[in-house]
């Protein structure tokens, strides 16, 4: 969501395009920073009301037209607006983004950066293939004794459970102690 309307943007700017008042005074008068109403004029006169509005959907750049444009601001000392507004972008705090990542990241800083948490593979994870892969055969074998060992205590667990469901309940009834009531207090 924009702080700014379009209707807003532009009642300020033909504000200022009367005459009567300087940057300063109309940013003053509507509570808006002396920047933002510069930007605003610059986008009206070059591209009249579209300058001033927001798009809707989000532009994608190419990498190389990124670059395209910082090497034209580099060769040229262009300001940000002036490049915006040779490369038709009503929107100069863009190339600012990009310029300052460029600098930061290189160009992968240009990259588009996928956002949001990244979706969950559909392939199972292999780690288990991989390990057995680097065990050697006697290794392998041992692992596999130890699962069967496993899997025959877990039958013969199961199949007495289903003799007497409550021999278990049974063996962990705990009795009350004797010793609880005697206090050995001095």
């Amino acid at each position: 969501m924009t702080k700014y309307n379009e209707e807003f943007k532009l009642m300020v700017v033909q504000d200022y395009l009367s005459g009567s008042l300087g940057y300063r005074m109309i940013a003053k008068k509507y509570g808006v920073g002396a920047s933002p109403l510069r930007r605003w004029v610059r986008a009206y006169q070059e591209f009249g009301r579209s300058g001033l509005t927001v798009k809707k959907k989000k532009q994608f750049y190419s990498v190389q037209f990124k670059l395209d444009v910082l090497n034209f601001m580099k060769r040229t000392g262009a300001s940000y607006q002036d490049t915006a507004i040779h490369f038709n972008l009503n929107d100069p705090t863009l190339i600012t983004s990009w310029n300052r990542r460029f600098l930061k990241e290189g160009i992968e800083g240009l990259l588009e950066k996928s956002k949001g948490r990244p979706s969950m593979s559909r392939k199972p994870k292999s780690t288990a293939k991989k390990q057995e892969k680097t065990m050697s055969r006697e290794e392998q074998l041992e692992r596999e004794n130890e699962l069967l060992r496993l899997e025959v205590a877990y039958l013969k667990k199961l199949k007495a459970f289903r003799e007497n469901p409550n021999a278990l309940f049974e063996k962990y009834k705990q009795s009350s102690p004797s010793n609880l009531n005697k206090k050995d207090f001095d």
